[in-house]
């Protein structure tokens, strides 16, 4: 894809690791989708990424919980562009009253895996016809340390006391999904693999998170611009590999 820049979407690009990568990626030269689903909101962000210099960067209203606002994406991508380079299923949430099997508000945990779990689903599955297009299409499903089974079984992880039923196990169904992807694509260049940014300062975790965006996004990032001889179907962080 020499001298074509490369067209990526990001879910939730309007705050957060989402804002962050979207200037990572426009940084790189990638026009950029910034999805959001409050316009106010995704054209301060917009403002926000032009003002520091980065031009090439577009709201579109995208909410990953209502299949309407998907479909309407999609056609305004392919009507303007043809064809999706990268897709960025970033758009995430934890909620209140998530917690301990035992103790969580199952309603809870159900709105929790419509965002993080189902709302990937859709937009994957919505823009994969736009994906097959792009010569080397790339599909980033931002995960956490908190969705590995590996992990969350492991007493000496810093993050084993941190238990939602929600959050964690749609976490891992994302996880799957990725897995799912990459093996549906296998004989395609499309490339499809879990980001886990680590425990970062974001609205998601109160802002508790020792790290700052721009080491949340490392990894992400790194994904969604790898070459033709990079990894598919597996889950990294900004150190390597995570086990699922």
């Amino acid at each position: 894809m020499a001298n074509v820049k490369k067209i990526a979407l990001v879910t939730g690009g309007n705050k957060g690791i989402g804002l962050e990568i979207s200037r990572n990626l426009a940084g790189a030269g990638c026009t950029v989708l910034l999805g959001a689903r409050n316009a106010e909101r995704g054209q301060q962000a917009v403002r926000q990424l032009e003002q520091a210099g980065l031009g090439d960067v577009h709201f579109i209203e995208i909410d990953v919980t209502n299949q309407d606002t998907i479909t309407a994406a999609a056609q305004q991508i392919e009507s303007r562009y043809g064809r999706l380079d990268i897709l960025m299923n970033n758009a995430g949430v934890n909620l209140r009253g998530d917690g301990l099997p035992g103790e969580a508000d199952v309603s809870a945990v159900q709105k929790v895996f419509d965002t993080n779990f189902f709302g990937a689903l859709r937009v994957a599955h919505t823009m994969l016809p736009l994906l097959r297009k792009s010569p080397a299409g790339r599909i980033v499903n931002i995960s956490s340390g908190l969705g590995s089974l590996a992990f969350n079984s492991d007493p000496f992880w810093s993050g084993y006391n941190t238990k939602f039923i929600g959050y964690n196990a749609s976490k891992a169904a994302l996880n799957m999904l990725t897995v799912h992807l990459a093996y549906e694509l296998r004989e395609t260049k499309i490339k499809v693999n879990s980001a886990n940014p680590g425990y970062t300062k974001t609205d998601l975790n109160n802002n508790t998170g020792p790290q700052p965006v721009e080491v949340g996004a490392i990894a992400a990032t790194r994904l969604a611009l790898l070459d033709d001889a990079g990894p598919t179907g597996q889950s990294f962080s900004k150190d390597g590999p995570d086990p699922w």
